[in-house]
């Protein structure tokens, strides 16, 4: 099955990925709005946030057609029907469980798996991941990435996720990111929409100078 265009289309126009832990319904289209506003076209927020699937809801009404809005922490396969029906485009996972995998491309919808070694990248990929979420990042170093790179090539996504912060990019897109999770140095709960947009530019301006004329 061919990979998602939606998906890679955002993912090419930017390659930050915004987490949301712990949002709250009433708060994601003010932060939503912010992160887009700042460049960020796709939006994660976790399934082990106060109401979630609202959250989903609220920023798919709030964006643009072109800001793919989805969930994380996705460890049920009957999970994905109810990320669809709420808006969601996008399945993000912890973990590889084919079951999940399929179930996501069931709905439509496009499907990031966690991965932590080149097995179970491969395992994933032949279910019909769309990308491949390298977690935790702090256990994959650019160098291990830099390996992955030279046996999973381009067009597929190699995305780190955990620990990530602005200084800390370089040396994974230069190993071969093509994107990256951000989470708690990005939001975290209680953060305003003012302080979310501060740190969506710190990031979105650390990516731009890696990516200056290509």
């Amino acid at each position: 099955m061919p990979l998602s265009p939606p998906f890679h289309q955002a993912l090419a126009r930017c390659g930050l990925i915004a987490i949301l832990r712990g949002l709250r319904p009433d708060e994601a289209a003010s932060i939503g709005r912010v992160l887009y506003d700042a460049g960020f076209r796709l939006i994660e927020v976790p399934l082990n946030s106060p109401e979630p699937l609202d959250s989903i809801r609220a920023l798919r009404d709030a964006l643009p057609p072109d800001a793919l809005v989805g969930a994380g922490t996705v460890l049920r396969p009957e999970s994905c029907s109810e990320i669809a029906a709420a808006g969601g485009q996008i399945v993000v996972m912890p973990h590889s469980d084919p079951v999940v995998i399929r179930a996501a491309r069931a709905c439509g919808l496009a499907c990031a798996p966690g991965v932590a070694t080149l097995t179970e990248a491969y395992a994933a990929l032949a279910e019909g991941a769309d990308a491949l979420k390298l977690f935790p990042a702090e256990a994959l170093s650019p160098a291990v990435l830099k390996a992955w790179r030279a046996v999973i090539r381009p067009p597929v996504a190699l995305i780190p996720v955990g620990g990530i912060t602005p200084e800390s990019i370089a040396p994974y897109v230069a190993a071969g990111a093509s994107g990256f999770g951000l989470g708690s140095a990005l939001f975290s709960p209680g953060d305003t929409a003012a302080e979310v947009s501060r740190h969506a530019h710190a990031f979105m301006q650390a990516w731009k100078n890696l990516h200056r004329g290509t």
